[in-house]
């Protein structure tokens, strides 16, 4: 990674008490879960620790209606599900939670909304059931650890290294529809912050400010880095069909998405050159937040905080507004597709709200260069001159396909 990117200016790893304290919670409700499970249900919950055999698999994410690898709710009895929700909140502000709550429970809308005819890899497509959770390693002791907890729409990852959190990205969250009408025409708008308040900013921008921040008059069809395990220079928006879960028997569903994703990215109007002008490279793209006046600052920063509210209390990074690039692509009015990023001083946010004519939102936190905790587990493995031994519990001993 380009030494250019810059780091955040304060990371998990250095916020010391509010880390540690997170991690505890973690820990207990991970134990908890775990301990209400039988043999059967820990195969696929419980797996070998950051840096094991299993790494390929903990580096694995995923936000479409796919198997995300771990038990899943419809695995589970409720009180174990009960449980897993408790480790999820633990990972989460109580906004985060709510909204991530939300999001599962609009699986139901998004089914009515397609005549409850989608179908995937199993026949209900849509589904709130199908959300997976998984510990890797062992949440007492010192010795790494982390979990995952993903299904369509969202995804969590955390590594938690010597009793504190040093990693809480890939960070995902989407709504489909992004907007609804409940009675009394009252708007249900869950996402609303992080669509107006980069829409506010880009809208404020003088001509020739817009003009280097507005990439392309069109939004892409997804997030362009899609679900990667971490940064590729370059990168261009990934066919529907690669970001999910490829199984034995899954042909057919392979093809008909590799299809329909290409349809998407025709309706976009997208082709080799616009694929290129919103490239994830290492230079950021768009305009430096140090071009912008003070009030345009405060939506920069607005925006930067909306994205980590999802955390509990204290465990946000900071970062510097001056090393921060925002770019856009899309219309700017309201209700049309569009797409933006924020990029630099070691972050990569993503949003698009492009397809059911811009009612279909994704917003992604990442960490260029620390995802999953990649670095965190380097340094620590090499301050530490061996690698840590794997937990010796029921862990599956293949891996998924």
């Amino acid at each position: 990674m380009d030494a250019s990117l810059g780091e955040p200016k304060q990371t998990p790893a250095g916020l010391g008490r509010a880390a540690r304290t997170v991690a505890q919670a973690m820990a207990r409700a991970a134990m908890a879960w775990l301990a209400d499970l039988d043999e059967e249900q820990r195969i696929l919950a419980w797996w070998g620790p950051p840096g094991s055999e299993h790494e390929v698999e903990r580096l694995r994410w995923f936000y479409t209606p796919t198997d995300h690898g771990g038990l899943a709710f419809n695995g589970q009895f409720p009180w174990q599900q009960r449980r897993a929700m408790q480790l999820v909140a633990s990972g989460l502000s109580a906004e985060g939670y709510d909204l991530v709550s939300t999001i599962i429970g609009a699986e139901n809308v998004l089914d009515r909304v397609e005549g409850f005819s989608s179908v995937f890899d199993t026949r209900r497509g849509r589904d709130t059931s199908r959300y997976y959770l998984r510990v890797f390693g062992d949440p007492e002791g010192q010795k790494p650890w982390g979990w995952r907890f993903g299904g369509h729409h969202v995804s969590l990852n955390f590594l938690i290294v010597a009793g504190e959190v040093r990693s809480a990205t890939p960070r995902f969250f989407g709504l489909d529809p992004a907007v609804t009408t409940l009675p009394g025409g009252v708007r249900l708008d869950p996402l609303g912050a992080f669509q107006s308040t980069a829409r506010d900013l880009v809208a404020s921008l003088s001509p020739d400010s817009r003009a280097g921040a507005v990439l392309l008059d069109r939004a892409p069809a997804d997030i362009i880095m899609g679900n990667r395990s971490s940064f590729e220079e370059g990168a261009t928006m990934m066919n529907l069909s690669e970001i999910f879960r490829r199984r034995p028997g899954d042909e057919e569903l392979i093809e008909r998405l590799r299809t329909g994703g290409k349809a998407l990215d025709k309706g976009t109007g997208y082709g080799p050159r616009e694929h290129t002008l919103l490239s994830v490279t290492t230079e950021p793209k768009g305009i430096s937040g140090s071009d912008l006046d003070n009030s345009q600052r405060e939506l920069l920063d607005r925006l930067m905080r909306t994205y980590h509210d999802g955390l509990p209390d204290g465990l946000a990074p900071g970062w510097d507004l001056d090393a921060l690039h925002f770019a856009w692509a899309g219309p700017t009015e309201s209700g049309l597709p569009n797409y933006y990023r924020v990029q630099g001083d070691g972050f990569l946010i993503e949003w698009d709200n492009t397809a059911r004519n811009g009612n279909h939102a994704h917003g992604v936190v990442r960490h260029l260069s620390n995802d999953f905790g990649v670095d965190v587990l380097m340094q620590h493995r090499q301050a530490w001159h061996t690698a840590e031994p794997t937990v010796n519990h029921n862990y599956q001993d293949e891996m998924e396909p």
